[in-house]
């Protein structure tokens, strides 16, 4: 069984906006915190945003302000909303389980989706 599955990459403009969402398996939600990675071509894979059990959001400094995670516990699904998005946020995104936010360190995590690969240009 999947237990992570995301959707919603492609290409956007420079200063677009974009949202992807991660579909979890059910009771998930609420026992594990979801966070939101990307590795571009030729780096090692960062955290971006990760909501925790208790519904405690973290975000790293490139992320905070442009970026949204939520949950909508009713469909077992996490949110990714990126806003004025920059060429420097393309890469492949993928979504994550662990037992806690932490530092965003995807050391932490436990499980992986499939990624979505997101560009940005003009």
């Amino acid at each position: 069984q999947v237990e992570l599955e995301e959707s919603g990459g492609g290409w956007v403009q420079t200063g677009g906006s974009l949202t992807l969402s991660c579909k979890v398996s059910e009771f998930i939600l609420g026992s594990s915190a979801i966070g939101w990675f990307r590795q571009a071509p030729g780096k090692e894979r960062e955290g971006v945003a990760c909501i925790n059990s208790n519904g405690a959001e973290v975000y790293t400094d490139r992320a905070r302000g442009r970026f949204v995670i939520s949950e909508d516990k009713s469909k077992n699904t996490v949110y990714l909303q990126m806003n004025s998005l920059e060429p420097e946020d393309t890469a492949e995104y993928f979504c994550a389980r662990g037992s806690y936010c932490g530092i965003l360190s995807h050391r932490d995590m436990k499980a992986w989706s499939q990624g979505t690969l997101v560009t940005v240009s003009s």
